[in-house]
């Protein structure tokens, strides 16, 4: 085993609440190798995020060669082996990274991972138990790294100077994956919600896409009072919002795993479609809610789990 590799490859290629789960990992391996060059290979998503976040060196985009593409899996072979690696850390570990280890001539760097023939290689059936965060950890002691924590996300900055926010504000998510319906609370009961929280005296402020526009329309209309930023948030400024909200209510979906890390207290909504023991958000506070179905959940069940931090009347002095 190489006791300070000089050079060093990450691999973390995706979705969004994979990646943010894997910034408290890459945090610490920056962490461990502090004069060694690290290089994360992602996709082009996430390529904002690894030049942010300053835990690398360099940054590697991986195309992602489909089988058949000969001359994409030759190209990244000639990037891979040019790097010269000491060490890979495979945050990824699926057979897609597998093959990337093939892929790696002989002798190979030390591989940190799942992948057959890794000589840190985590065979634990624990490592898939819970959420993709816990593996990491697990794997990553194989490496003597033993100091990971979650990334609160802090580097995340974003202006809401240009937002009309009226402190306390909670933060509504009511989308997912489009093709994934079942995961979704309906939108008239995130209405009848959000009219509650606001005769409490908070401001619901509604979160999405222009693919939700359905969802937080009908949000809006139910309570007028709700500030709809539907379409008119990037990542950035949602970290922010969540660092100043009192609180956050939302389905099973990657912007809750960007808002949980922030340490807000946030409450995921979960169906009997998706298991929170392995897909739920990380973060300090972060509480879930499971039915079977979304349907079947009242707003008084939601109201009873949600634990703002901050009180209406109480200002908050963070907010920027």
């Amino acid at each position: 085993m190489t006791s300070s590799p000089k050079k060093i490859l990450v691999i973390k290629l995706g979705a969004l609440g994979d990646f943010i789960q894997a910034l408290g990992p890459m945090a610490a391996i920056r962490e461990n190798h502090k004069d060694a060059h690290i290089t994360i290979l992602t996709t082009k998503g996430f390529k904002g995020f690894a030049e942010e976040c300053g835990y690398f060196d360099e940054i590697m985009i991986d195309q992602r060669p489909k089988a058949i593409n000969i001359f994409g899996w030759v190209n990244l072979r000639q990037k891979l082996n040019a790097g010269q690696f000491d060490r890979v850390y495979d945050l990824q570990n699926n057979d897609r990274t597998a093959m990337y280890f093939k892929l790696l001539a002989a002798p190979k760097p030390e591989w940190v991972g799942v992948a057959p023939g890794a000589s840190h290689r985590n065979t634990s059936a624990d490592r898939t138990a819970g959420h993709a965060y816990d593996g990491h950890v697990q794997t990553l002691a194989l490496a003597g790294i033993k100091n990971v924590k979650i990334d609160r996300l802090e580097w995340m900055k974003g202006d809401l100077s240009t937002f009309a926010l009226k402190e306390p504000y909670v933060l509504l998510i009511p989308g997912s994956a489009p093709e994934r319906p079942e995961k979704r609370w309906p939108a008239d009961k995130y209405g009848r919600f959000a009219k509650l929280i606001s005769s409490m005296g908070y401001q619901p402020v509604l979160i999405g896409t222009q693919a939700e526009a359905d969802a937080t329309q009908i949000i809006a209309q139910a309570c007028p009072e709700a500030l709809d930023l539907t379409g008119k948030t990037n990542l950035h400024q949602i970290a922010t919002l969540a660092r100043n909200a009192a609180g956050a209510v939302g389905n099973d979906t990657g912007p809750m795993h960007l808002i949980g890390a922030t340490s807000c207290p946030s409450l995921v909504l979960f169906s009997k479609h998706s298991n929170p023991v392995r897909h739920a958000p990380k973060g300090e506070n972060v509480n879930v809610i499971q039915k079977e179905e979304l349907t079947e959940l009242k707003g008084e069940e939601v109201l009873h789990h949600f634990k703002p931090r901050q009180e209406p009347g109480k200002q908050s002095s963070t907010m920027h």
